[in-house]
């Protein structure tokens, strides 16, 4: 099955979202477009300085030495400008580029999880990574020297009326070939850029994948497949930027035979009207160096419209990102409790699926005592940890409901999905095999789950977990000091504890532990969250005898369910898995 693509916002929606991140900062835009603008009009003065001095010397007198320094002054002066606004237009890049980002990982965190599973890591890295570069390079560069090299046209070609209405022919002449070439190019460009950024991302996809499960690769003899499949992803990659490039090939060597025929015929022109008496020496002049200085703010404008084009795929796929619709419909009615804090977790006819038509579980029926533990066993992909995590809030189902609400007869139960984040983790959270240590004190990867915490509860959740690796002030994850498998397990765990929940799922949450300390962990937390309804989805089968009840899911139904000795008694599945468990044990 192929990853699903995220959503990609439209054109409309990308230009809507750069207006408003711009205008931001009214007063800053404001004070870098003045700074500019007033570059730009100490650059206009020298052509018209040069002009007159042509004219002077065909007249007879040159006074040299005075236009010298005046357009000696006004280079200085345009230099000055240009590095203050260059500084002030730098400087509102980085801030709007640090709210872009701030906005992206805000709506990367609020995705569905399930969202992601489904998406996979590759569309998601590449948007993290390539797509932020690459708006990055676009707010520090390209859209700096965009607006200045508009600011300076604007300018030019006002000089350039000033100078002779008539000398504005040659632009006008030029101008619908350059037109009328961009206008055949941008179409193309954007959706160019869309398609070359999804090759990309099914690309590092398709790495990702082979490199974390490279030891699966090798022992199922997979290499091949592999190679084929990162070959296909590479030629995709290759013939969507050849396209791109194809783009490039046709509207670049246009443009620059614009430049060139604009110049041509400026002298021309302007040839012609000094001859006849329409236009003296210096307009003639200073129109054909405005018209050559024009060239190049045009030429920066258009080949940054490439890199516009890109930055605007890749603006498009970070704000598609917050498109992907919400899996919980949070409402303001709370879970009540009977005033002991006790609530009872229900699931009521669920049916879930990850692809369309597919369903996983089927009608599934669940209603869990408030403080009992029951564990939930049966073979590989009958569906056990997707049950898991529609108990603990993470997806929603597909049809039916599962909520929770006191423990009273008759009493309606309030919807998991329709909780608020914060409110959910303090009724139901959820633990399984896969950790993460974030880079930090031990402290700061604990008091996370729970900011206003205790250096006393965070020890006691500690001696919950049995832990014995580094101290409270030590430096853990990427680049300090490393920690086990199981450490990270405890890590997890002890964050379990501070959060509280009256109901945990616990998803293997001790795999990584050998037998014998997982018993002694599980007892030690049951010991802590005595009172708590537990939730333990295990293959070790010691875990169900230790539990109230048991319930066996097969196929995505809930097969048996019952106590352990009542299960043994029925003879049915969970008696033939215990036989077998206990007699490999």
């Amino acid at each position: 099955m192929s990853a699903e693509i995220l959503p990609v916002a439209t054109s409309a929606q990308v230009r809507a979202y750069a207006r408003r991140l711009t205008l931001r900062y009214p007063r800053a835009l404001a004070g870098a477009l003045l700074l500019h603008a007033l570059a730009a009009v100490a650059g206009l003065v020298a052509p018209r300085l040069l002009g007159d001095l042509v004219q002077d010397v065909s007249d007879g007198r040159a006074p040299v030495d005075a236009i010298a320094l005046t357009i000696a002054g006004f280079v200085i002066a345009q230099a000055v400008l240009l590095r203050f606004a260059y500084y002030a237009s730098t400087r509102l890049g980085e801030r709007v580029l640090a709210e872009l980002r701030e906005e992206f990982v805000d709506r990367v965190l609020a995705l569905p999880l399930a969202t992601v599973e489904r998406a996979g890591t590759g569309d998601l890295v590449s948007r993290t990574s390539r797509d932020v570069g690459a708006l990055a390079d676009t707010v520090r560069f390209a859209v700096p020297e965009t607006m200045i090299a508009l600011i300076v046209v604007i300018f030019t070609l006002g000089a350039l009326a000033l100078v002779g209405p008539l000398l504005m022919l040659p632009c006008l002449v030029v101008a619908p070939m350059i037109w009328l070439v961009t206008r055949w190019y941008l179409p193309r460009a954007r959706g160019g850029y869309l398609r070359e950024n999804e090759a990309w991302a099914e690309l590092t996809d398709g790495l990702a994948e082979t490199v974390s499960g490279s030891r699966t690769v090798e022992s199922l003899g997979l290499q091949r497949r592999r190679h084929e499949r990162g070959d296909a992803d590479i030629a995709r990659s290759w013939e969507r930027e050849r396209y791109t490039l194809r783009l490039r090939l046709v509207f670049y060597p246009v443009v620059e035979a614009g430049f060139g025929i604009q110049v041509a015929i400026t002298l021309l022109i302007g040839g012609i009207y000094h001859i006849n008496g329409w236009a003296s020496l210096a307009q003639v002049t200073a129109a054909t160096l405005y018209v050559q200085q024009l060239v190049s703010p045009v030429e920066r404008m258009l080949n940054q419209l490439d890199e516009l084009q890109l930055s605007g795929a890749s603006l498009a796929r970070l704000l598609g990102v917050g498109d992907v619709p919400p899996d919980r419909r949070p409402t303001d009615a709370g879970a009540a409790s009977n005033g002991d804090g006790r609530l009872r977790l229900a699931a009521r006819d669920v049916r879930y699926a990850y692809r369309e038509g597919q369903d996983v579980l089927h009608g599934v029926d669940l209603a869990l005592r408030p403080g009992e533990r029951l564990a939930m066993v049966g073979p590989s992909g009958a569906g056990k940890s997707t049950l898991g995590r529609l108990l603990a809030g993470i997806h929603g189902p597909r049809t039916g409901t599962v909520g929770v609400g006191p423990p009273l007869p008759d009493t309606p139960e309030t919807p998991l999905v329709g909780l608020p984040l914060d409110e959910l983790r303090g009724h139901v959270a959820l633990v399984t095999q896969e950790h993460h240590v974030f880079r930090g004190t031990l402290r700061d990867n604990l008091v996370m789950a729970r900011p206003d915490a205790t250096d006393e509860q965070v020890r006691a959740a500690l001696e919950a977990v049995e832990w014995d690796g580094p101290a409270l002030d030590a430096t853990v994850g990427s680049g300090g000091e490393p920690l086990t498998p199981a450490q990270a397990q405890q890590v997890a765990l002890a964050r379990l504890v501070l959060v509280d929940p009256h109901t945990l799922v616990l998803d293997e949450a001790t795999s990584l532990l050998d037998p014998r300390a997982a018993r002694r962990l599980e007892r030690s937390l049951a010991a802590v969250l005595d009172g708590r309804t537990v939730v333990a989805i295990a293959h070790r089968l010691h875990t169900a005898h230790d539990a109230d009840r048991v319930a066996v899911v097969e196929d995505g139904r809930i097969t048996e369910l019952g106590a352990h000795t009542e299960l043994l008694e029925a003879d049915g599945s969970y008696a033939a898995l215990w036989r077998s468990w206990h007699g490999a044990g």
